[in-house]
């Protein structure tokens, strides 16, 4: 597959004229963790074990001009190499765990002693490769997205069937939980599962998730715009943490995408499933 070099810049935060959002309950909250270098949170982690807002495991790349921007987002992928380019982190290499909309963003995870070196404004290069990845053995009407092909091999996901594909995943959620980026470019936006902390994780029924998980979403298509689309389904990995912020929470990119007929998600709610730090190489 064609590679193509990009660069990255470390994201400084933002707010607007005032410092505060308003939670589902209306209470005024300062959006700590939003953007920017995140230091002590990494995948496997849980989605909820900081008190933040969209907090990723990582830093998060943008680009100051918005077309490069959306071009940096599109076009990295899941497992991508990233290796610092100026600053005090020069020469550490880290690899891309996930992309979230709101302008564009592109998730990279570091090694947390060079992580913790990393200033805004720091260049980094990311070799971009995937989009458009097509395995051979893939059912003519499921698509894979947002992944390195050096990743796929060390996901739970088993091509060998002759109907379709199976994939383990830490549990299949309901349509009814996708908020923000919903009509959204899938190559460019994450999609955000409402689901809360209190009671932990009620929604699946079982612990609480962590970043990097494999989570199933039924009736989404994720093929080009994220939408509704009766019996389909759409896996993704957890890339950040959750949010107060209502029609927000932790948030998945999307990587495989068909009709629930062609993938067979299968839960094992016990354990860890997706990414994690040792696939990447990074510990």
């Amino acid at each position: 597959m064609t590679s193509v070099n990009l660069l990255g810049v470390a994201e400084h935060p933002v707010l607007g004229e005032s410092p505060y959002r308003d939670d589902r309950d209306g209470v005024p909250y300062v959006p700590v963790g939003d953007g920017g270098v995140v230091l002590g949170l990494q995948l496997g982690d849980s989605v909820f074990g900081l008190r933040a807002d969209h907090a990723a495991p990582g830093v998060c790349l943008i680009h100051p001009d918005q077309a490069a921007r959306h071009a940096l987002t599109a076009f990295a992928c899941i497992g991508n190499t990233v290796r610092v380019r100026s600053g005090a982190a020069d020469g550490a290499v880290g690899k891309v765990v996930g992309k979230r909309g709101e302008e564009g963003r592109v998730i990279v995870a570091l090694p947390e002693d060079r992580l913790g070196q990393v200033r805004p404004g720091d260049q980094m290069l990311v070799r971009a490769v995937g989009q458009g990845l097509r395995p051979p053995q893939l059912p003519r009407d499921v698509m894979v997205l947002n992944l390195d092909p050096a990743v796929l091999a060390d996901l739970p996901v088993d091509m060998a069937g002759d109907s379709g594909i199976a994939v383990g995943v830490r549990a299949v959620l309901p349509g009814k939980v996708a908020g923000n980026g919903i009509g959204r470019p899938s190559v460019s936006w994450d999609l955000d599962l409402q689901i809360g902390q209190e009671p932990p994780a009620a929604e699946l029924r079982t612990a609480v998730p962590v970043l990097g998980d494999l989570i199933a979403v039924t009736d989404i298509d994720a093929r080009y715009n994220m939408g509704y689309r009766r019996g389909w389904i759409t896996v993704g990995v957890l890339v950040h943490g959750g949010s107060p912020l209502p029609g927000h929470g932790p948030g998945l990119t999307p990587i495989l995408t068909g009709p629930a007929s062609r993938i067979g998600a299968e839960p094992d709610p016990a354990g860890h499933v997706g990414l994690t730090l040792e696939s990447l190489q990074l510990q």
